[in-house]
């Protein structure tokens, strides 16, 4: 090139050069704000996805909580009938066998002071036990299955751990039920059982002045063993079974047949499988060794009752008959009665209770009143979730968070 074009191009206007794999700042731009306009409808995505999980569970408590309030109310009459049986100090007994006994009730105390007698704390303590139970069940369920937990393990984990939350409430009902239940009516003619509270909050006031605060918990662990297992094991056979039904109808739609089905045998094979929990409960709580008690000069529970019937003016239990009289196990459903003539169960540990049971009665004695506990499992159960289901469909249509109505999963 000779000198003169040189100096020509050195004085020639210079174009701009780009980089080609550099952006130019307006590309830039317009990337950064697609960018961020993705991590928006990220986060919005999520918020929504955060809002419509809350909204579900929240759907689940509240069917959940009707659905198991109204099966602890249809069973409740059955109920009263089995703690007056537990609970009865008359030698011999006044109620022996369901039928009679239920109809000997309705006929001398009618059905609201009578079969339905502590139906307030029954009801007072189901709902929000049973609130408390699905959502933490549905919580658990879903975080475990989310990080890896083999899915009949995270039902039957989740179980457990919702009724560990739940027997904080329906415990100290249960306590106030029972004793109402054993009662009766205020003074009454046909039943002395020990008790004479006038309502539910003059039997919870009583109880923790005459016993203290730790009273409202009394059998609070022999529950555990036995309800722990039991719901842990119904709601892990219920989802399983209704896996099966789904996949047997080709559709989440199963219809009310297997609906019915999967809740009660669900609910039924875990009562059978939790019977032998069920009878040490029982016997622990239920029994009393008369000559021991004798021996060592406390009053047994024929002189309490003879004493409650002389003082039968006081409010609430008196302090002999608290002593003695035969406790009854805190919560249902309680189906097991004590052969006459069976081995006192003189400790309060269950798998020492299992042991002198199977020891001494054998198999038979472990599923002793295995035939009513299925029963009542089985409808109790059932109708629990089937109103569960029943009752989320029908929430389904209806969005409790604003906004969310439109969400999908």
């Amino acid at each position: 090139m000779s000198v003169v074009s040189k100096i020509a191009n050195f004085f020639s206007p210079l174009e701009p050069q780009v980089a080609p794999d550099k952006p130019s700042s307006s590309s830039s731009h317009t990337a950064t704000l697609a960018i961020e306009g993705d991590q928006l409808r990220s986060l919005r995505n999520a918020t929504s996805d955060r809002q419509l999980s809350m909204e579900e569970e929240e759907k689940c408590m509240l069917a959940g909580g009707l659905g198991g309030t109204s099966g602890d109310l249809l069973m409740h009459s059955i109920d009263t009938v089995k703690t007056r049986q537990q609970g009865d100090p008359h030698m011999p007994p006044k109620y022996t066998s369901l039928s009679s006994s239920y109809v000997k009730i309705l006929r001398q105390e009618g059905v609201r002071r009578g079969l339905y007698g502590g139906v307030t704390p029954a009801f007072l303590g189901s709902f929000p036990g049973t609130l408390i139970f699905f959502g933490c069940y549905e919580y658990s369920k879903r975080h475990l299955i989310d990080v890896g937990m083999n899915p009949s393990l995270a039902y039957l984990a989740s179980g457990f751990v919702a009724d560990l939350a739940a027997s904080v409430v329906y415990v100290p009902s249960e306590v106030l039920k029972t004793r109402l239940q054993l009662q009766g009516r205020y003074n009454n003619p046909h039943f002395k059982s020990g008790y004479n509270y006038r309502s539910t909050l003059h039997a919870a006031r009583t109880i923790i002045k005459d016993e203290g605060f730790a009273a409202l918990f009394y059998g609070y662990r022999a529950t555990l063993f036995r309800d722990l297992p039991f719901s842990a094991l119904q709601f892990a056979f219920y989802e399983q079974e209704q896996t099966w039904a789904k996949q047997y109808a080709g559709s989440k739609d199963i219809g009310l047949g297997l609906e019915v089905l999967t809740a009660t045998t669900a609910g039924g094979l875990a009562g059978v499988m939790t019977c032998p929990l069920d009878v040490v409960k029982t016997r622990v709580q239920t029994q009393l060794n008369p000559t021991e008690t004798a021996s060592k000069g406390t009053p047994t529970a024929q002189s309490s009752y003879t004493s409650s019937l002389k003082s039968n003016t006081a409010p609430g239990i008196g302090h002999q008959v608290k002593q003695s009289i035969r406790t009854i196990s805190t919560s249902s459903p309680n189906t097991t009665l004590r052969k006459p003539g069976s081995v006192t169960l003189d400790t309060s540990s269950v798998f020492t209770g299992l042991k002198l049971v199977y020891k001494t009665e054998g198999l038979a004695g472990c599923f002793r009143g295995v035939g009513p506990r299925l029963v009542w499992t089985s409808v109790q159960s059932g109708t629990m979730l089937v109103l569960y289901q029943v009752l989320l469909r029908q929430l389904a249509a209806y969005p409790l968070v604003a906004g969310t109505g439109n969400a999908t999963i």
